[in-house]
């Protein structure tokens, strides 16, 4: 594995609020995306087009909304529940297309149905109390 020295100032991240993107390259078609909960956890998400995603195990997903300006807009919270990893996909992608997502980000590291759950309410948290600021 080929691994490269990057040269980071810290005074370039984004506010600690916000979702951080931290690897996307041409080569690599993978890319990530950080979201922080109201406990000020981040949870790191693999990014997907909502066509693009896998069928995926039991996992946490968030539903977004990739704008053309390069912003995102979270549009759904949740985590996956069946066995079958095809039927996650399925539903993923039908909640997806009913909201208007074209990106699927996945956190895999919660690997319990309680750690799941935590997840899953520290981000609605987070975003309902940003969407309650914004709107006030």
């Amino acid at each position: 594995m080929w691994t490269r020295k990057a040269d980071v100032q810290i005074s370039a991240w984004p506010p600690a609020d916000k979702p951080a993107r931290v690897y996307s390259e041409i080569d690599f078609p993978q890319s990530f995306h950080y979201w922080r909960g109201a406990s000020g956890q981040r949870y790191l998400h693999m990014v997907y087009s909502l066509i693009g995603c896998p069928a995926l195990p039991k996992s946490n997903y968030i539903l977004v909304r990739c704008c053309d300006d390069g912003s995102r807009v979270a549009l759904a919270f949740g985590h996956t529940k069946n066995d079958a990893e095809s039927l996650n996909l399925a539903h993923l992608r039908h909640e997806g297309a009913k909201l208007g997502a074209n990106e699927v980000h996945i956190h895999l590291l919660a690997d319990t149905p309680e750690a799941r759950d935590a997840v899953e309410a520290d981000l609605i948290t987070a975003h309902t109390r940003k969407l309650a600021e914004n709107a006030g």
